[in-house]
Parts: C-alpha cells; structure tokens; sequence
C-alpha cells in the first residue's frame, strides 16, 4: 500500500477535501449550540422593558424570533467592548448600534464564514469599480447613499462621538462594511428584529435588490413555471422548517434560496450564494467562471479565460487584497452541485436539456451581440472617436443598457425558464437597440471610420448577413406584400 503520507495521497486527500466544500454530503447545517451561562444577560432584560414603551414593535418583532424562545436578549447581540471603535454608553451598558456578521458568528459560525468569502461580502468592491463612472456622474452621492448602497452596501463611517454618520447609515446592503471590519449584513435577508428563516427563503427577500432592469431576478422569477408553482402552494413550502431540505420538506416549487443556497439530499446549505453559478451573467460578454477559494476563506469568480491560478500562487482580490489560492473549482463542478438540486423534482434528461437551452442563449447573446458590440466600442476609444469621459456621449449609454439592462434580462430569462424575458423582454429588445440604436450612433459618431469598424465586427459575421440581403420578401413588415405574380 502507499504511505498515506506520501505526496501524491496528500495531494489526493487535498482534492477530495476541497470537493467536498462545493457538495457536502450532509443536508443539514451545525445545530447552534447555546451556552446558558453565556447568554440571557441579566441587563438585557431593562432592555426590553424600556423598548417596549419607546419601540414597541421592535420589541414585538424580537418576542416573535427564535432569538426570545431560546433566551437571546438586546444586550448579548449588542454588548461592546469600550475600544470598539463604534462603541458608545447606553443607560450603563456598552453598545454598538450595528449587530455585524462577526457578532452573528459568536453563534452562528459556519454561516458567518460562508458569508464573509462570498460574492455578496464583495458588493462594496463591485460599487467602487463602477460608480465613479456611473452615480457619481449621472447623479451624485446622495442617490449613492439612498440607493446603490442600500443593495451593494456602504462603509460605515463612525464619528467621533461613537455615532453613525448619516451619509453611511442606516444601510443594510448586503456587502456592507462594518465597523469591526466584517463584510455583510444579516438582516439584509433576515430583517431585524425576528430574523426570521421564512422571511429569508421567500423570493421577496431577494428581489428588494434584485429587481429591475440591471436583475431582474423578481420579474423574471414570477413570470417563469417555478414563480406560478410558487404562488400557486406557498403553504406548502414550510418556510419555517429547521432544515429545508429540497425533496424532504418541499416539493411545490424552488425558491431563489433553493437554487442558489438551499439544501438537498447530498447538497449541504450554503451562506455563499454565488457558489453554484457556473456563468456570469451580469457582464458585457458572459464567461464561464472558476470558483478560486483562498486559505483565508474568502472566495472569487475568475473568467475562464483567465490564466488558471495554481495552489499557492498569490492573486489580487476584488477589495485590492492579495490572497494566496488554496483550491480552484472549474465551472463543470459548480454546474454539476445547482443541478443535483434540480435532481430532486426534475428527471436528469430534463435538467441536461434545460442547462444545454440556457447555454446556448448564452453564447447566442456573447458571439451576435456582446463580443461585436464590446469590439466596436473598444475601436471607437483606441481611435480616440469617443472620449474617455464616462456617460457623456449617448452611445456610450446606448451601450451600457444593451448589455447591462436588455443583455442581461434576456440571460436570466433563460437561466430561470422564463421565456418571454428571454425573448419578448430579452433578445429581443437586445436585437431592436443593437440595430436601430447602437449601430445608427456609431454611423453617426464615426462616419466611414465606423462603417469600416461596423463591416469588420458585424456584417462580416455569418449571423448577421442577413443584412446583406436586402432583397427578402418581409409580409410581416408590410415588404413585398404588395408584389404580384408579374413583378
């Protein structure tokens, strides 16, 4: 036999390991452990009786949680050192306002780490690479701070009294960085005060951000087999069950938690929510992603175009960080761990198919549109016809839209089965603007410099030579109709 020491079995036992993060085995979550010397501190309980005078319903909020029933009070979720930085007095107790993820994880460990690597920790990186080129120009910092950052999250800036600057708070974006340094805010799913594990598996608590025409996850979802299924048996769904296991605890339909984060029989739950997504679908072109997983827990999507990074090399962040890679999952592996999920209502056949129809719209988008219409741009900026100024020119919002609004619907139609935000509200739309919008603007902008571009990165494609045919019957568009036999 070999050494279980040897290289090669270390490397194996590696692997295995590192496999078994994206698929574990066990359905179920590590059951919180409560210490009663621990928690239900004594002068948490003025708390309640003070705030259920001054707040009443957020007093009635917490008495309905699983927090009460298990003896969790105010003060141990809001007790501070004196040297936090955001601590302040409060009727003889040190407090901080913000109950931080870290806070959560005194109890709540594994969904803490889950979190903190996940892509949502990452949303305040994700704002910063574009809102200097969007918000701050096209509206300013007060639209930032109402709007961008209630989803994506803000630095939460303390003052020098131990108070929250308002620019910064209330937020409960989902990337929010909080004082202590932790990424994220329970309660952007949970909501404070009941935290509740129903309210966090309805649809509803991800389309507070995901909606609209940059996600359009809500309308996409609700228009699509599994929203009516959904709507049709929400009571059948036991939203409050412990576990929520796929296939055990519901059959009537999936919810965005059930695809993206939920259990299933040999898939274990998970507080990373972009784990299983094979493609990303919110870029200018989609690309297949790798899954890099770093020593210290934090995760990152990387393009399958990238230079695969190998185990111990080192790798730049999306917060400016340098982690060192410790596994790399290939976009195969995370496709096969969300289709065990569909597995538990869905024939293997069926699952296939649906993922090859997905796919296929995918790279329909990525080849007729997204690489031409990023080509032509990048052409434009090289030869200096548009200005590197962002969103001062109209073709430059022409653009953005095309893919980040329309693209982008008409993906997540297809990745959520639902066909007429693929199409109709999707490709559609997409192949309207492309053509009556996007080229027109850079005809216009560029004259025979961008006729010359335009032949080069679209009309020389084998999916747009219809355009060199102008001659075509079209009864549709009222073309040829009047023809007869004799003309």
């Amino acid at each position: 036999m070999r050494s279980l020491s040897s290289p090669k079995m270390l490397r194996l036992a590696f692997l295995i390991t590192c496999f078994c993060a994206l698929s574990l085995p066990r359905a179920m979550a590590e059951p919180v452990k409560l210490a009663p010397d621990n928690w239900g501190l004594e002068a948490g309980k003025a708390c309640v009786d003070c705030h259920s005078k001054s707040s009443a319903g957020l007093t009635r909020q917490w008495q309905q949680s699983a927090h009460a029933e298990a003896g969790v009070n105010c003060l141990d979720c809001h007790q501070a050192e004196a040297a936090d930085k955001d601590a302040i007095e409060h009727e003889g107790s040190v407090i901080a306002t913000i109950v931080s993820p870290k806070d959560c994880g005194r109890c709540h460990e594994p969904e803490f780490q889950q979190q903190e690597g996940s892509v949502h920790a990452n949303a305040v990186a994700l704002t910063r690479s574009r809102l200097p080129a969007l918000a701050d120009n096209v509206s300013g910092r007060e639209m930032i701070a109402a709007g961008c950052a209630q989803c994506h999250g803000s630095e939460v800036e303390v003052r020098g009294d131990g108070s929250l600057s308002p620019d910064t708070w209330p937020n409960s974006g989902i990337g929010r960085i909080n004082p202590d340094g932790s990424r994220g805010s329970c309660s952007a799913c949970h909501g404070r005060h009941q935290f509740s594990k129903a309210q966090a598996r309805e649809p509803s608590a991800c389309t507070r951000c995901h909606s609209g025409p940059d996600s359009p996850d809500r309308e996409v979802y609700d228009a699509s087999k599994h929203g009516m299924l959904f709507a049709a048996h929400r009571d059948e769904m036991n939203l409050h069950s412990d576990a929520w296991v796929a296939g055990k605890d519901y059959t009537a339909a999936p919810t965005c938690v059930t695809c993206h984060m939920g259990a299933a029989p040999g898939v274990k739950p998970t507080h990373d929510v972009g784990m299983r997504n094979a493609w990303n679908l919110n870029t200018p072109v989609s690309e297949r992603q790798y899954l890099v997983i770093f020593e210290d827990g934090d995760k990152q999507d990387l393009p399958e175009s990238s230079p695969l990074p190998k185990r111990g090399s080192e790798l730049t962040k999306p917060d400016g960080s340098v982690g060192k890679v410790k596994f790399v999952a290939a976009p195969d592996r995370r496709r096969q761990v969300m289709s065990k999920v569909c597995l538990e209502c869905h024939g293997k056949g069926f699952a296939q198919a649906f993922m090859r129809q997905f796919d296929d719209v995918v790279e329909l988008y990525n080849e007729k549109f997204g690489k031409p219409a990023r080509a032509i741009m990048q052409a434009l900026y090289r030869k200096k016809l548009l200005t590197p100024v962002p969103f001062d020119e109209p073709l430059e919002f022409t653009y953005w839209e095309l893919w980040h609004d329309e693209g982008a619907r008409a993906r997540h139609g297809a990745a959520m089965a639902s066909p007429n935000h693929a199409w109709w509200e999707g490709m559609y739309v997409v192949g309207r603007n492309f053509y009556s919008r996007f080229l027109p603007q850079v005809r216009e902008l560029a004259g025979a410099e961008g006729e010359e571009i335009i032949q080069q990165q679209v009309t020389a494609l084998e999916q747009h030579q219809w355009l060199t045919r102008p001659d075509q019957a079209n009864p549709i568009l009222g073309y040829g109709s009047w023809k007869t036999d004799d003309e």
